[in-house]
């Protein structure tokens, strides 16, 4: 049995913690167990009192007495991780947990040791988003194969897995949203068998929510780079 360490971030989710937890406990994947872990990061909405409400959604809550962003709170959530591999999923509704049994397959076929959704591998739908996110995505995606001579297509999707054992929270220096590039620049140096799957995507706007901005493509840059040469 393959156990499965589910990170959820969630800061000012209200809207939606409930169903996309709901969403996450109905996945049945054969061989696999999930435990789902959810990390309320200082939320001044009512987030909290919402998952305190139903605790038969989740396995550990770890709640933040002060907001410390998007990578303090994966920070806090690895640390308290005890599955074989770990897998993040946002709190909103972008990305749709009914896509857990595509990114396991790889594991269970080939016993990967990292995979990574893609948004540009041919999915079922994508919802039509906003240019310049998709030209950074590009920027990124390109840098970071070129560093590490790889051939990904969408180095920040939400959807990335990993053995648990690649990457420990102690060694982080990142805490923003540059954290992916070095948990995945870290992770895939030291994972032997690397796959990409075809994620669908129902992406937010601004007005709905969306919190990355294009600015934060220069922190991701800068960590893409950093990482490389650790």
């Amino acid at each position: 049995m393959i156990r499965v360490s589910v990170l959820i971030p969630a800061y000012n989710e209200e809207a939606t913690i409930l169903d996309i937890l709901a969403r996450v406990r109905a996945q049945q994947v054969e061989g696999v167990r999930f435990e789902v872990i959810v990390v309320n990061d200082a939320s001044t909405d009512g987030t909290l009192g919402k998952l305190q409400a139903r605790p038969d959604l989740y396995d550990r809550l770890v709640d933040h007495q002060v907001n410390g962003g998007k990578g303090a709170a994966v920070t806090s959530g690895l640390g308290h991780a005890t599955g074989d591999y770990i897998l993040f999923q946002d709190a909103d509704l972008e990305y749709d947990p009914a896509e857990y049994a595509n990114l396991l397959l790889p594991v269970l076929r080939f016993d990967a040791d990292l995979v990574m959704g893609s948004r540009f591998l041919a999915p079922r739908y994508t919802r039509v988003h906003y240019v310049w996110h998709k030209v950074g995505n590009k920027v990124i995606t390109g840098l970071f194969n070129v560093m590490n001579n790889m051939t990904f297509t969408d180095i920040y999707s939400c959807y990335l897995m990993f053995r648990r054992e690649l990457i420990s929270a102690d060694e982080l220096r990142t805490a923003g949203w540059q954290q992916q590039a070095e948990i995945l620049g870290l992770a895939a140096r030291r994972a032997r068998a690397i796959y990409e799957v075809p994620i669908s995507y129902h992406g937010r706007t601004y007005d709905e929510g969306k919190k990355i901005r294009a600015y934060h493509t220069l922190s991701v840059l800068w960590a893409i780079v950093t990482t490389r040469f650790r």
